[in-house]
């Protein structure tokens, strides 16, 4: 990857020269015209080029330019505020500048939509031209771009869909990947993709951007590559705790409070665990906030959780006229979020975070709570600068000597596997990947994509593949809605894969508002299960929109639902809808309510998730999950969960999402027959399911001579269990209870 070739740029930067100040590649700072848009520099560019001359990234600028004219990989390590993420796209613009574009633009990913933004943002004011023209991003439903646009941020999903119609990569001359110790899955496969697409195109370039815990791992992987690495801020004063790591939340919010007290200036960023925390430990410093004395500023708790939008803004807003002291609350993802403010003063680490870790062979997501990774430490220490303060609520040497765990390796990896398949179509063979995914999970992904008839006979990716590869959606999801279009409830289907692609519509009350949110959301319950209350909600949402004496925020606050996230719901209906549209999917009218359309929306979701099939084995709301025989409850939010003392629970339902906790939930649940199910259900999964008494019912349906020999033999067996274990049920004796193995 380090070889010498011939580079689209010129031949610079030699050691005995000075390395120029502004752009080595030939346009100086002296000149009047901004050569991106060809108008004067204003005023601002060069106030900002000289606070931009004082980060520490600047120091290695002649450096890296270099590594770029003559490899085609360069890594650069340092930590976030050394203004890597935003310096060096502005230095690879300025390289695709001298080569007159021949090869392509500028691409840069983040792995958050709210710091691809604000990034944007940042370095089109630096550069001194419009976003949106030269400088501009695209993140999911969103995209503020033009054909002038040299150097584009994007998340690291999006560039993946890109490329889908653009396997190697052509219209770019630089690929910067940021944040590469996130380790998420769409970093992770480009990065194993593009050691490939480079053997292709000897004129790309790309460009890594790292921490140092991940740096050595990089190498090995890529091999004798340039290395950049930047100096570090001088790190602030640490005080570690030796008090238990299970004090972390009540002992984090005493510490915030005698800050506070203390009257020292500057804002407190405190991390914890989950967004759960973050939450109540907003309501609880937001009461304390009431009680402080009078001779105290105001403090301010600001939410800061990146799954949830709304991050980046909240840092750079500016306090108001009162004097305040900003309390942020984050949760572990949000380490590199920090480079746009200089307010923060004070660093509370908790140490520990709760994440979802995929079990492949229940099909299910499980919260583990751990510690963090010593590298998600060292950049929390970072972030106050030298004359702050973090205080790490865990022992010095309390915790894992590792870098952040790749999430290919704890996620479901389906879709990944079906994005590779697409891949191949294109002419990109094997992913080489960081950390290849366990052989385990693989094969269930694939046995997935088998049962959905994604895969042909010879494991290669089915007509209905490609089409369900064209759906911005997950394969299950992706299958349920390309159904519909057979079943003729396009319209409803749509409607139910935008809401659950959705953050949940539903608002978490405060305590004394609970059982009024319970009662307005009551009224939209649907009998037939919570897929089809989620039509309801989103129409009358729609309804809302259209009607004058009301605005939809005002419908959304009186309900208790999130305005946001039905807003996000309908943008992403909308882009499914043109996505039909474009592959020429036929796009039926309306017709809810009515119960042949009850019966085809059911159909269409068992499409897709006949996987996820369970029966209340007692009639009670124990419900035995047919593919790996564990035992589920329905989610209390449920509209089963609300009604099930009036109507009672359906004894076969079909969830959307099954989480192993402490209750074992199944979410979004909505009633089916098992007579459907064996209609839509492929006889290949039937027949793979392990045997339990749920898959004998289906069998008698399926084989109906002979039931009667069958049912007196389960009878006889159900009368010898009862009589060995002081009448328990049979199937008791058949499933395991919920645990990993």
């Amino acid at each position: 990857m380090s070889e010498e070739n011939n580079s689209p740029g010129p031949d610079i930067c030699p050691e005995s020269e000075e390395c120029p100040g502004d752009n080595s590649f030939g346009f100086g700072e002296d000149l009047e015209l901004n050569q991106f848009d060809g108008l004067p520099f204003s005023s601002r560019y060069y106030k900002l080029l000289k606070e931009r001359k004082a980060l520490s990234v600047w120091k290695v600028r002649c450096q890296f330019e270099d590594a770029l004219v003559n490899n085609q990989l360069v890594l650069v390590s340092g930590t976030a505020k050394t203004g890597r993420s935003t310096q060096i796209p502005q230095w690879c613009a300025e390289f695709c500048l001298s080569a007159q574009y021949q090869h392509g633009m500028v691409v840069c990913t983040q792995t958050n939509k709210q710091q691809a933004v604000v990034l944007a943002l940042c370095v089109a004011d630096e550069m001194d031209v419009n976003i949106g023209h030269e400088v501009g991003y695209t993140i999911p439903l969103e995209t503020c771009c033009s054909s002038d646009t040299v150097l584009r941020f994007c998340t690291d999903d999006m560039l993946l869909r890109e490329m889908m119609s653009d396997p190697f990569l052509e219209h770019y001359g630089v690929v910067v990947i940021d944040q590469a110790h996130e380790r998420t899955v769409s970093t992770e496969i480009l990065l194993g993709l593009l050691k490939g697409i480079l053997l292709q195109r000897p004129e790309l370039r790309v460009v890594v951007l790292t921490v140092p815990p991940m740096t050595d791992k990089l190498l090995r992987h890529y091999g004798s590559i340039p290395l950049i690495s930047l100096e570090a801020s001088c790190p602030a004063e640490v005080v570690h705790s030796n008090s238990s790591i299970k004090d972390y939340f009540y002992s984090a919010l005493r510490l915030v409070l005698e800050i506070h007290r203390t009257k020292e200036g500057g804002d407190v960023v405190v991390f914890f665990a989950s967004a759960e925390e973050v939450h109540c430990a907003c309501s609880i410093l937001q009461r304390e906030g009431t009680r402080l004395g009078g001779n105290l500023d105001q403090m301010v708790p600001i939410v800061l959780c990146p799954a949830r939008g709304g991050l980046l803004p909240a840092l750079t807003e500016q306090p108001g006229a009162t004097k305040s002291r900003r309390v942020f609350l984050s949760t572990p993802q949000g380490e590199d979020m920090w480079w746009a403010t200089d307010s923060v003063n004070f660093v509370i680490d908790t140490g520990v975070q709760k994440k979802m870790v995929y079990n492949p062979r229940v099909r299910a997501n499980s919260q583990v709570f751990q510690p963090i990774s010593r590298c998600q430490a060292d950049l929390r220490k970072q972030l106050s600068g030298p004359t702050g303060k973090c205080f790490c609520l865990y022992p010095e040497d309390g915790l894992p000597p590792t870098e952040n765990s790749p999430q290919i390796l704890e996620s479901n990896i389906t879709p990944t596997v079906l994005f590779l398949k697409r891949m191949e179509i294109g002419g990109l063979g094997q992913c080489n990947f960081i950390d290849r995914p366990d052989p385990e999970g693989l094969m269930q992904a694939l046995e997935e994509l088998d049962y959905l008839a994604a895969l042909d006979d010879d494991g290669n990716l089915s007509e209905i593949g490609i089409i369900m590869s064209e759906i911005p959606l997950d394969p299950q999801m992706a299958k349920a809605l390309l159904a519909s279009c057979e079943f003729d409830c396009v319209i409803e289907m749509l409607t139910i894969t935008a809401m659950l692609s959705a953050p949940s519509c539903f608002l978490e009350p405060s305590a004394d508002k609970t059982h009024e949110a319970v009662l307005c959301h009551r009224k939209f319950q649907h009998p037939e299960g919570d897929h089809f209350t989620l039509i309801n909600i989103y129409n009358a949402f729609k309804q809302s929109q259209r009607e004058q004496s009301l605005t939809a925020e005002k419908w959304c606050q009186d309900y208790f639902f999130d305005h946001s996230a039905l807003k996000t719901a309908e943008a992403i209906r909308s882009e499914l809808t043109d996505t039909l549209n474009r592959i020429e999917l036929p796009i039926s009218e309306p017709s809810f309510g009515t119960k042949s359309n009850t019966l085809n929306i059911k159909r269409a979701l068992l499409a897709g998730f006949f996987m996820q099939i369970a029966r209340d084995v007692d009639g009670s709301g124990n419900y035995f999950i047919l593919t790996h025989k564990h035992m589920a409850q329905v989610h209390p939010l449920s509209s089963y969960g609300a009604q099930s003392h009036k109507l009672g629970l359906p004894e076969w339902v079909v969830f959307n999402e099954y989480t192993l906790s402490e209750n074992n939930c199944m979410r979004t649940v909505s009633e089916i027959s098992p007579q459907v199910f064996i209609q839509m259900a492929p006889l290949y999964f039937f027949y793979n399911l392990p045997p339990s008494e749920s898959k004998d019912i289906l069998q008698e349906m399926l084989v109906p001579e002979g039931s009667r020999n069958r049912k007196e033999k389960r009878q006889r067996a159900v009368t010898i269990s009862s009589d060995d274990s002081g009448g328990c049920a049979a199937e008791t004796h058949t499933y395991d209870r919920c645990v990993i193995q």
